[in-house]
């Protein structure tokens, strides 16, 4: 069954189900849920360890012979099977429909994956995973998410810290969890379990964010002006190629006027996002919410300064290409 993240530490207190499924966009998370199931495995009396990754040339053989080869002592064996790539390929999907379907006893086994779009959480393979053993989607908290997260990874280690210190941690540390797990460690190193100020955080902890082009995108759609301007201060820092960034911003233009003319049509907007291929659920809600803002005239001119923005990088025509994304990204970002 797909259960909740924080029923993880409820379910390794007891005894421990045969299968178990992580998978999530944080590899943060998805490696401290692991390091922590095969700790409880390792409790629990599992000694013996085999791990398979699953790359090219793999022998979905090795898993059957790695589950009938348990130890001459008897012992309880863990089988750490990991999918970095998060496509078994047609024999792999049928070979772990039958190991799902006849778990072997005295083995647990721990599956891997990265995160999975709609299309894989509909397989055959999946299915049968998640419905014989404990699932878990383990994704980074989103940008709003980032601070709570932050007070609770500081109050594990018995600190706390003023909203606004929390705030700043998490600007300094967006897109990057394990930046963001470094810093706060690094906290409690340098300072005493207690009240942490603002001084104190910003004296520690370095601007480690990872500003990347489907953060701009969602700052667009979620309407924050500043954090568009951030993340293109970033972008431009760490030499982002200016023609990704105008086919991000552009596509999203697109996108919305699509939605908007269908509107303005008369159509429901559940049925445009479905004939525009938008199936994640946070980006459907972005997109909800940012379309009744937008009206056809406006993006109609966003779509022509994407088109100057072209120019510009061709060196058709004069002007900062920089300072341009920030004022298109202000003119689809505005409330």
């Amino acid at each position: 069954m797909i259960l909740r993240p924080d029923q993880l530490a409820t379910l390794l207190a007891k005894p421990l189900a045969p299968l178990w499924v992580l998978h999530g966009n944080e590899p943060l998370l998805v490696l401290e849920a692991a390091d922590a199931i095969r700790a409880a495995a390792r409790g629990q009396g599992y000694e013996e360890r085999e791990t398979l990754v699953v790359g090219q040339g793999f022998k979905w053989d090795a898993l059957t012979l790695a589950a009938g080869n348990l130890s001459l002592f008897g012992g309880a064996k863990l089988i750490d099977l990991r999918i970095p790539g998060g496509k078994p390929g047609r024999d792999g999907g049928e070979a772990l429909q039958r190991y799902a379907a006849a778990l072997p006893a005295q083995t647990l086994t721990l599956v891997t994956l990265p995160e999975l779009d709609w299309q894989a959480r509909k397989t055959g393979w999946f299915k049968a995973l998640t419905e014989a053993g404990n699932a878990f989607e383990l994704n980074a908290p989103e940008r709003e998410r980032l601070p709570d997260w932050i007070a609770r990874r500081l109050a594990a280690q018995e600190q706390t810290a003023a909203p606004e210190a929390l705030v700043f941690i998490a600007d300094h540390v967006e897109g990057n969890l394990l930046a963001a797990h470094q810093e706060i460690l690094k906290l409690g190193l340098l300072h005493p379990k207690g009240a942490l100020s603002l001084e104190q955080v910003q004296d520690a902890v370095l601007n480690v964010a990872r500003y990347d082009i489907d953060k701009l995108r969602q700052a667009v759609l979620e309407g924050d002006p500043a954090r568009c301007a951030r993340l293109l201060d970033g972008l431009r820092g760490e030499g982002a190629a200016p023609p990704l960034v105008l086919w991000a911003l552009a596509s999203e233009v697109r996108s919305l006027a699509m939605l908007r003319a269908g509107q303005d049509e008369g159509q429901p907007l559940p049925a445009l996002l479905k004939a525009e291929r938008v199936f994640d659920d946070r980006r459907r809600q972005a997109l909800s919410r940012a379309v009744p803002r937008l009206g056809s005239p406006a993006l109609r001119a966003a779509l022509l300064h994407a088109a100057r923005i072209d120019r510009m990088i061709k060196g058709l025509a004069q002007g900062d290409v920089w300072d341009e994304f920030l004022q298109l990204s202000l003119r689809l970002a505005r409330r």
